[in-house]
């Protein structure tokens, strides 16, 4: 697969937008392949890994997120499913799972139902290692600030907000990657 082709389909004009995506999710796929390489032992699929984590966010372009320059009609929390979709039209389903399950540290239906979430209701939990190692890569770094990484007491910050069964996944990630 040519991830680069298919950021090229969604993102075919070089403009801001296209170059939050693409430092974001160079910093999250160069984390989570510095993982899989200090990991042997946990066999992660590297190929997917690096091609996954550079489509993690590809549906944000449908979004409404002026701040990082997305002015799409769909609210930001849907670009996970919004980019399961895209990645279901290409035929990669493994691709499109990661999309739909790296918001906050996985999200269940529990949690979707409580907060009030414009989600359907069911679980997005990471289930593979390749999907938990992208999700935790993932939350080093935003899309406000690209080029920013997170400490660890930051991203465990912004993880608690989406509650404490997140943080909770999140801090046995970190055991397991770290």
């Amino acid at each position: 697969m040519d991830y680069n082709k298919i950021i090229e389909k969604y993102y075919p004009e070089a403009n801001r937008l296209r170059d939050i995506l693409m430092v974001h999710s160079t910093l999250v796929t160069q984390r989570a392949l510095k993982i899989c390489d200090a990991h042997p032992e946990l066999h992660l699929d590297r190929r997917f890994v690096e091609e996954a984590a550079m489509l993690h966010d590809i549906g944000i372009c449908r979004c409404d997120a002026p701040k990082i320059c997305c002015f799409g009609t769909e609210p930001y929390l849907r670009h996970g499913l919004i980019g399961a979709e895209m990645m279901r039209a290409e035929g990669f389903p493994r691709h499109a799972r990661v999309c739909e399950r790296h918001t906050g540290a996985g999200l269940t239906e529990k949690e979707i139902i409580e907060q009030n979430l414009p989600l359907p209701h069911r679980d997005f939990l990471p289930e593979t290692l390749e999907e938990k190692l992208i999700c935790y890569a993932d939350k080093f770094y935003s899309k406000t600030h690209p080029d920013r990484e997170k400490s660890f007491e930051q991203a465990e910050k912004s993880i608690a907000r989406f509650g404490n069964d997140g943080l909770e996944r999140f801090l046995a990630w970190k055991a397991l990657f770290e």
